[in-house]
């Protein structure tokens, strides 16, 4: 049986045991009559290549490279139809220079590059290193061990007693709880180990407080006959204040030795007591026995003399006196207390450069004032007719976070209704209210003056039935029925 094999005409034939050639690619495929022959593309490993090559990519370490050979073997498909085969006959030989690792690890460090990031957050705050151990010791040798003293519990009850409130408090109320006939030795001569020179003090104000000056007097002369408790400034002070503000003090007219040998403690004690007993004659005549030894007491009591000499109108030469001892001091120590009693005892006066100063002073001291001060100045602002410069002082207040109370709204208020700022004056009420506070009678006619200048009729009468439900009676002509009649 004869069997012919008819091939392609685009087949070739290989005789077996040659070798291919390189870079030849022997395929076998079907052709067709309706397709034409394919140019072959030229292989890429030619034996003369057309142009040079590139240049390595920067970065590509090419000493560090092994050298490789890869041999493809011809795999058969499964119908034997296609075959490849390709071969590496020039294999890259072993130059005679031998690199040492030093060398290599010198080159290959120049030629490494930047270590691409992550993607991540950018914007990531790195925390700040750790603190080394020899940053954060201190300079020089390891200082010892400081153990606390062994003291006893007794010695520690000492010093806890002997200047506590609660303790000093306790005994006046001991005290005062005692029977008549019953001497205060009864209830002292228990802690007398624990008293010290002054703990006496707080008792004695105490038992003038709770209105016993007697109580007060026997204590003082108790701690007269203990050694370590007299002579004492601050006990003889504290008694001179609580009787000198019950009038149980017996002083004479000539206090020319007694101011001679008192300390200032005891002067401004003598004051103290005069001026809370009402007795502002003998406070002004310790004061001037003062002056004329060249005594220089607080400014606070001067401050206190003040505001008691500004309610009498016949004595403002007295206050003018005490004003300009206070203004040729060189350094001046008041209270926000004291300040704002100074300034209203000046506005009163119409001294208002007076208020002026007083409140650039305590501002540029580094104190914060208060609304009692802020209050105070729109009033001396107001009644010097600067509206607009009183203005300012509101707008502070508001910067400043100031908690407003009732004075200091109705202030406002009126200080509005003389610009005729309606809207302003509006607002102003109605945050009174949310605040928690009722208006005044002095508010509710503030506030219907500028109604009635505005034209708000109706306003009018809703304000006048407002404050009639708060028990106000506003007289007639606040009301004005007539004028809202005829322009009805």
């Amino acid at each position: 049986m004869e069997c012919t094999v008819l091939f392609p005409p685009s087949a070739h034939f290989v005789p077996l045991g040659r070798t291919l050639c390189r870079n030849q690619r022997i395929t076998s495929a079907s052709c067709s009559s309706n397709s034409n022959r394919r140019k072959e593309k030229p292989t890429k490993n030619l034996q003369y290549p057309r142009r040079g090559k590139l240049p390595p990519e920067f970065g590509v370490n090419l000493f560090l490279k092994k050298p490789s050979t890869i041999t493809t073997k011809p795999t058969h498909d499964d119908n034997d139809k296609d075959f490849t085969v390709e071969e590496n006959h020039e294999e890259e030989q072993s130059t005679d220079v031998v690199w040492e690792s030093d060398e290599i690890d010198a080159i290959a460090s120049l030629f490494q590059g930047r270590i691409p990031q992550k993607p991540g957050n950018l914007d990531r705050e790195r925390p700040l290193p750790l603190p080394s151990p020899h940053k954060l010791r201190p300079l020089g040798l390891p200082t010892p061990k400081r153990l606390p003293a062994m003291v006893s519990s007794r010695a520690s009850t000492d010093k806890k007693l002997y200047k506590n409130p609660t303790f000093l408090v306790g005994l006046a109320r001991e005290i005062s709880r005692l029977n008549p006939d019953d001497d205060v030795s009864i209830i002292l001569g228990k802690w007398v180990h624990l008293l010290r020179k002054g703990s006496l003090s707080m008792t004695i104000k105490e038992l003038g407080h709770m209105g016993f000056p007697e109580r007060a007097l026997q204590t003082f002369g108790w701690a007269q006959n203990q050694p370590h408790l007299f002579p004492d400034d601050w006990i003889l002070a504290s008694t001179i204040e609580v009787l000198a503000r019950n009038n149980e003090l017996k002083v004479q007219f000539n206090l020319n030795e007694f101011t001679a040998m008192a300390s200032r403690g005891v002067l401004e004690a003598f004051i103290k007591g005069f001026l809370k007993g009402g007795n502002l004659r003998l406070a002004w005549k310790v004061l001037v026995v003062a002056r004329r030894d060249n005594r220089l007491l607080d400014p606070s009591i001067y401050a206190k003399l003040i505001m008691e000499l500004g309610k009498n109108p016949d004595r403002y030469r007295h206050v003018e006196s005490l004003l300009e001892e206070l203004g040729a001091r060189d350094e001046l120590n008041l209270s926000s207390q004291d300040c704002t009693a100074i300034m209203k005892v000046c506005a009163k006066m119409k001294k208002f450069d007076m208020v002026e100063n007083l409140f650039s002073w305590f501002k540029q001291s580094g104190s914060q004032p208060s609304v009692v001060m802020y209050t105070s100045v729109i009033h001396s602002r107001y009644a010097e007719e600067k509206y607009r410069e009183a203005l300012d002082v509101v707008w502070e207040m508001e910067a400043s976070n100031c908690l407003f109370d009732l004075p200091a709204y109705r202030m406002i208020i009126k200080l509005f209704v003389a610009l005729n700022d309606l809207s302003r004056a509006k607002r102003y009420f109605s945050k009174l209210k949310e605040a928690g506070f009722s208006p005044t009678y002095g508010i509710y006619k503030d506030i219907l003056e500028i109604y009635i200048a505005s034209g708000r009729i109706a306003k009018c009468k809703e304000i006048c039935k407002e404050a009639e439900i708060a028990g106000f009676t506003l007289d007639k002509h606040l009301v004005s029925y007539g004028l809202i009649n005829k322009a009805q």
